[in-house]
């Protein structure tokens, strides 16, 4: 698979992590960014995993963006590309290539709290469980259909960032966890259903 991230990749280190294991069966062909110098990069880096960058500003259109990063991707044939915090959205070429096959994780329970900044809604708005959702990219903004979601309980002294980090910690032990099982066991995707262990 080829992981995309945009930050620190507290994510990608969990998948990086989990691939060390030969029982995973699942191996990180390279990690993209749409930023250079993240720490994400920097994980990658120390696990011996190539990286790439591809910066939107670096290209005269959104669509030329997408094409160089459909063929950065492409590269590496992958049979599963992860956003883990990759905070660009990915055009119809990019998608032509990958549909289907582009996973992202969120941390908010969709279809609630799509976009960016899903904690901090969360808890404007008073809801009593957040937590987060594992879904199949498609040309909405997080409106895919959904392979896996956790809950977490929203607490009266809750910040922002206390929720944001209890998100994370839940949020990674099952993309490690789907996203394996993905790539060992297959899937199938029909409607807005996402069946694992249909090969």
């Amino acid at each position: 698979m080829v992981v995309l991230i945009s930050g620190s990749g507290t994510l990608l280190q969990a998948l990086i992590d989990a691939s060390r294991d030969p029982a995973y069966a699942v191996t990180i062909a390279a990690v993209g960014s749409d930023r250079p110098g993240v720490a994400g990069l920097e994980r990658a880096e120390r696990a011996g995993i190539p990286t790439f960058v591809s910066r939107v500003r670096d290209f005269e259109t959104r669509e030329a963006w997408d094409a160089a990063l459909t063929e950065q991707v492409s590269a590496y044939a992958p049979a599963l590309v992860v956003s883990a915090g990759f905070l660009k959205l990915v055009g119809t070429r990019f998608l032509q290539a990958f549909g289907g096959r582009y996973l992202n994780s969120h941390n908010a329970l969709l279809p609630s709290f799509a976009g960016i900044h899903g904690p901090r809604d969360a808890l404007t708005y008073g809801v009593k469980i957040a937590g987060a959702t594992l879904f199949v990219v498609d040309d909405g903004i997080d409106t895919g259909a959904i392979v896996a979601q956790c809950a977490v309980p929203v607490e009266d002294d809750d910040t922002v960032d206390s929720l944001t980090e209890r998100i994370k910690a839940a949020e990674r032990p099952q993309l490690v966890d789907y996203v394996g099982r993905m790539a060992r066991e297959g899937f199938t995707i029909s409607g807005r259903r996402v069946r694992i262990g249909d090969r």
